[in-house]
């Protein structure tokens, strides 16, 4: 089984496109102002990657759970050019107990968005379950 894609509420469907165009999806499927679809940058270890899409509702405020998780390489560089094109971060990147870095944000919709960075704590932590392969 493969995660193929989230889908997430959008209000202002040119505002929210933006957003996720920013953090630097890759839009594939431009269907305004109902849906939008983006593929993530990079596939896991060559594999097809991952998507991403907006759907527009007519009210939304927002939410907390759930969280969309997306990987970067470098979370630093990354919450720093993303506040140079002035977005606001909810929080500043952080360590968490759990070896990974965070940095959180909403998108134009009010859905919370992590940005985080985790190298093999992501798969492989400490506690993770054995496995057979």
């Amino acid at each position: 089984m493969r995660l193929n894609q989230v889908t997430v509420p959008c209000v202002n469907y040119e505002a929210s496109v933006a957003f996720y165009k920013m953090l630097g999806l890759i839009q594939i499927v431009d269907s305004p102002p109902r849906y939008a679809r983006f593929e993530c940058p990079a596939g896991d270890k060559g594999g097809a990657p991952a998507t991403f899409s907006l759907h527009h509702v007519d009210a939304w405020t927002g939410c907390e759970d759930p969280l969309v998780y997306f990987e970067v390489d470098d979370l630093d560089a990354e919450h720093d050019r993303l506040r140079a094109t002035g977005l606001t971060f909810i929080s500043p990147p952080t360590d968490q107990s759990w070896g990974w870095r965070e940095a959180y944000l909403q998108d134009p919709a009010g859905n919370r968005i992590c940005l985080y960075q985790a190298g093999t704590m992501r798969r492989f932590p400490p506690w993770a379950l054995p496995r057979d392969n």
